[in-house]
């Protein structure tokens, strides 16, 4: 009863907070134009519809700003809560504050900043359930996947959840970044197993990459040379009979260039890559800018839907040979990295 109790509490606190909605002060439109303060308007939109006591105060967002400060604000923060982290809440996904994170914080970010672009809409399906895979690149945040969720939310007013790498849920880092539960609460599904085949059991539309961290990490030097795909998301396509919706972007490379993954120091502070840019130098002076991404152009290009093996759904798992499976996941990203050297030569 008490977390019926409190789970209803919470839905009528961010209900009340919505009809006022989140309207943007001068604070907020200069903490969009000025690259470390997109994490302040991160968690500002946030404390508009939770509660949040052990969140980032107005003294320590001024600090964000200014060189070196973060690591003040982070000291003062550490030392007001008693020198522990901020308490980890277990959210689930509320589709009422994705949507109002998508219109009042992504819209002026995703149309002017990040100009983002879907072509070839004819090709996309009426309705889910889908596995959206997508080519995922550029060191830094996973903006090419939240800019692909806010246009098909867009254009067909679906609920579109990304499969997250674990680190944007527990890292002690993000913890202290963004709010708590923040990913969860968002629509994130962690990028395991377990995770991603309930979400198909549930029926979603799911963002995926099918190289995994292996996008983001190649680096400048291999942009957009497709990396391993992993096996999951066509064995799971297959057992729930789930389409697959291949996307290309284009301008995800972009987001972090010039890059060089640090393999030793990313396992050192077991980060999902660690990229040396010439960008490094503002992002070790302005840590709040690792929400930040430069600007650049996405365009997304849908292709055909993947036909569905309904012989192998009446099959056991069993009998279908891996290698089989093998060899249908690289035929699969031999034919997007074809249709990706084309749109990069005509670009």
């Amino acid at each position: 009863m008490t977390n019926e109790s409190s789970e209803n509490m919470l839905n009528l606190q961010l209900e009340t907070a919505s009809n006022n909605g989140y309207k943007f002060s001068w604070f907020d439109w200069f903490c969009l134009c000025y690259p470390p303060g997109w994490l302040i308007l991160f968690n500002r939109h946030w404390q508009h519809y939770h509660t949040d006591p052990d969140g980032w105060n107005w003294l320590e967002y001024i600090l964000f700003l200014l060189p070196g400060g973060f690591y003040i604000a982070l000291l003062i923060r550490w030392l007001r809560l008693g020198c522990r982290s901020p308490r980890k809440e277990i959210d689930e996904f509320d589709p009422n504050y994705q949507r109002a994170f998508r219109e009042e914080v992504l819209t002026p970010i995703v149309k002017h900043y990040f100009q983002g672009e879907l072509h070839q809409v004819e090709k996309l399906p009426q309705t889910g359930p889908l596995i959206v895979a997508m080519n995922h690149a550029g060191m830094s945040f996973p903006w090419d996947f939240l800019t692909l969720g806010y246009l098909l939310s867009q254009e067909r007013g679906w609920v579109v959840q990304p499969l997250a790498g674990v680190s944007l849920f527990e890292h002690p880092w993000v913890i202290w970044w963004l709010p708590p539960g923040w990913s969860r609460v968002l629509g994130g599904v962690r990028a395991e197993l377990d995770d991603f085949e309930a979400a198909m059991q549930q029926r979603k539309i799911l963002l995926y990459a099918p190289e995994g961290l292996r996008g983001p990490l190649k680096g400048w030097r291999r942009r957009y040379q497709l990396q391993k795909f992993d096996i999951s998301f066509m064995q799971l396509s297959d057992r729930y009979q789930v389409p697959i919706l291949p996307v290309i972007c284009i301008g995800n490379e972009y987001l972090h260039p010039w890059t060089v993954n640090l393999k030793k120091l990313q396992r050192l502070f077991k980060l999902p890559f660690l990229p040396l840019s010439p960008l490094m130098l503002l992002l070790i002076l302005f840590p709040s800018m690792g929400v930040w991404a430069m600007k650049t152009r996405l365009r997304y290009f849908i292709q055909p839907l993947e036909q569905l093996d309904k012989e192998a759904n009446l099959e056991a798992q069993s009998i279908k040979k891996r290698a089989n499976l093998y060899q249908k996941v690289q035929q699969f990203r031999d034919k997007l990295q074809m249709q990706i050297n084309q749109l990069v030569i005509s670009k």
